[in-house]
């Protein structure tokens, strides 16, 4: 298997989930010709694990895989990431199209298909993601900075790597410096499910803070939820 390509500022981050290994590959370089920085996954376990220490900007997932299928996948990764979904599937019957859709998937594309059309239906789904994004200024805090632009954190100028989890959470904090976010909130403006936000919290923090336990950016107001402290609040 060739080995992914190394993660660059500035294009958007797609991961491609089929077990099929000749459509993998031709979706990345394909993809990667139109600019887009690719990563592919055989499975959902592989995509999962992916997902662990990578930030992605969109997933392609195909339906049809071994083990846990691309409408289940999609379905349970609705509740822990927001970032956008896209189908791909050889069944194109009304009823198919509505179960992926309801699964939490953002579009949906019968093969076979134009590659092109891909591009353009992934693109519009990156717009319509950013539109609907609070526009929010870069969040300093001690030695780091966060760029809500790129989804990049660096500790004195050096990158410091996020999950698509983290990346999410750290993003929803840097657009409210200074204020208390419940868990619900949290939840609902991340897509992870309320009762994983204590634990991806205390994962941010791990990169954050010098002590964990005694976080000074990320911080617990108890009966209420947390705040990031930066340099810059309202």
């Amino acid at each position: 298997m060739a080995p992914e390509p190394a993660i660059a500022e500035g294009e958007p981050h797609i991961l491609v989930v089929d077990d099929d290994r000749r459509l993998r590959q031709l979706l990345q370089k394909y993809l990667m010709d139109q600019g887009f920085l690719v990563s592919t996954a055989s499975n959902a376990a592989d995509a999962e694990a992916k997902l662990q220490s990578l930030a992605f900007d969109a997933l392609i997932v195909d339906v049809m895989m071994p083990g846990e299928n691309g409408i289940d996948f999609t379905a349970r990764m609705r509740r822990q990431i927001g970032v956008p979904m896209l189908l791909l599937t050889a069944m194109n019957e009304p009823g198919d199209r509505i179960a992926g859709l309801e699964s939490g998937a953002d579009d949906y594309l019968a093969k076979p298909f134009e590659p092109r059309e891909l591009v353009l239906r992934l693109r519009s789904l990156l717009r319509r993601a950013q539109a609907g994004q609070p526009a929010a200024a870069t969040a300093r805090f001690g030695p780091f900075v966060f760029d809500p632009m790129r989804n990049t954190l660096t500790r004195e100028g050096e990158p410091v790597a996020l999950t698509s989890r983290e990346t999410s959470l750290l993003g929803v904090f840097a657009r409210h410096p200074g204020v208390t976010l419940s868990r619900l909130r949290l939840s609902q403006q991340t897509g992870a499910a309320e009762r994983t936000i204590d634990v991806q919290v205390t994962r941010l923090r791990r990169k954050i803070e010098d002590d964990a336990r005694t976080p000074r950016y990320l911080q617990t107001v108890w009966g209420e939820g947390y705040v990031l402290r930066t340099e810059h609040e309202p």
